[in-house]
């Protein structure tokens, strides 16, 4: 399985981005899903994760009310609104083995890249 994030980019603080995240193969329809940041400096640490039929989210509390996650099938999504400085981070989506998972990093077999967000003042 191979994940392919792309959308960052360099942005203003209270603007907006949607990053996308494609898994390379129909298994990753069956599978959770999930968002990780990694700022410069600091532990990767989880964003938000999304069930296999988008049934059930889990959110960072710092990102709760701000983000959003969803899914097509194998496609993942991450509507980023209200962006502040502090969101800057390489951002790595992550497919795990199970239906339904967590935010450890540990319950997250395949990880895609990184796509760079940054967030300016």
């Amino acid at each position: 399985v191979q994940l392919q994030a792309s959308g960052g980019g360099l942005v203003q603080a209270e603007g907006s981005l949607r990053l996308s995240c494609a898994a390379s193969r129909r298994t990753g329809s069956n599978n959770a899903m999930g968002w990780f940041r990694q700022a410069p400096g600091k532990e990767r640490e989880f964003v938000a994760s999304i069930s296999w039929n988008g049934g059930s989210t889990i959110y960072a509390d710092n990102v709760q009310g701000r983000f959003t996650i969803s899914r097509d099938k194998n496609t993942m999504y991450l509507q980023m609104n209200a962006l502040k400085p502090e969101d800057t981070a390489v951002y790595y989506c992550a497919l795990s083995r199970r239906s339904y998972s967590g935010r450890g990093l540990t319950d997250y077999a395949y990880w895609g890249q990184g796509t760079l967000v940054t967030v300016s003042s």
